[in-house]
């Protein structure tokens, strides 16, 4: 189990029984939108509300220790950061899978073609999973 205290404090955040509680329910799950969130938090804080979900997500994204994954034509999810990495997605059962992909050579042709700077890529790549086959 994860130091999820620390963690918070690492990141200037307060440690608090919601924060926590959000932290330990996305590193469950690795991805998980925010009505799947409120839904487990408010079994645990019956008296949460959204807002307060929503406020909390906010906090630590922008102190950069969760990060938004927006998804076509589905709700974003949310992922503890680490490492650059891209997704996939599975048209079927919403399932959202973790993937190294090399993008620099990509981001490089299109900078260069383009005359772009580029300052983050978020590559997610869509399908079918093999337990939807």
């Amino acid at each position: 189990m994860k130091d999820f205290t620390n963690i918070l404090r690492t990141h200037n955040l307060k440690a608090t029984p919601q924060r926590l509680a959000i932290l330990e329910i996305i590193f469950f799950h690795r991805h998980i939108n925010i009505d799947k969130l409120y839904d487990e938090v408010k079994q645990k804080f019956d008296s949460i509300s959204l807002a307060t979900i929503y406020k909390n997500i906010n906090a630590m994204t922008k102190n950069m220790l969760l990060q938004e994954i927006k998804l076509p034509n589905e709700k974003s999810v949310y992922e503890m950061i680490k490492e650059e990495h891209s997704h996939l997605l599975c048209n079927k059962c919403g399932e959202v899978i973790d993937i190294q992909v090399e993008t620099k050579d990509i981001t490089k042709d299109i900078e260069k073609k383009y005359d772009f700077t580029i300052s983050q890529s978020d590559v997610v790549l869509s399908g079918t999973c093999k337990k939807c086959h």
